[in-house]
């Protein structure tokens, strides 16, 4: 008689566990989503005499960007500033990816060391400036270059 209670309470307890699981996940999908627009350099391919960098944004800020500017520092694999140059990101829509490439001349992405986003030039939209965007910069790499900011 003592075995079936303890798996009646065995079972009670771990129901008891799901439905708490469920109600944590369901909290977390309440949640609102990151607030961040998220920049990654996602390659970089040879070109005659440069190099074909390729951006992937996301604006996750809940309103659509007009224009984002980003003041970019290219630096050689011995740390060297090869030049400082802006990125026009030009619009992004809310919540919907788009992919940005940026031809280099006089670079080989092979001397590309490092991809410093030093500033927000031009961030525009309804309750965006610069230092709105900047404070929610969130930057990221696939290519094996660094970026940093």
């Amino acid at each position: 008689m003592r075995a079936p209670r303890l798996r009646l309470a065995c079972l009670a307890t771990a129901l008891g566990f799901g439905t708490l699981a469920g109600q944590a996940l369901a909290q977390e999908a309440e949640e609102p989503a990151s607030t961040a627009l998220f920049v990654e350099l996602n390659t970089l391919s040879p070109l005659e005499g440069g190099c074909r960098l390729t951006f992937m944004a996301t604006n996750a800020l809940g309103t659509d960007v007009e224009q984002l500017v980003l003041e970019t520092v290219l630096m050689t694999t011995e740390g060297k500033v090869d030049r400082l140059t802006l990125f026009d990101l030009r619009e992004l829509p809310a919540n919907r990816p788009r992919v940005r490439q940026f031809d280099v001349s006089g670079l080989a992405c092979d001397a590309l060391g490092r991809v410093l986003i030093n500033g927000i030039d031009t961030c525009t939209g309804e309750g965006l400036d610069r230092e709105a965007c900047s404070d929610r910069l969130d930057l990221s790499t696939r290519a094996g270059v660094e970026v940093i900011g």
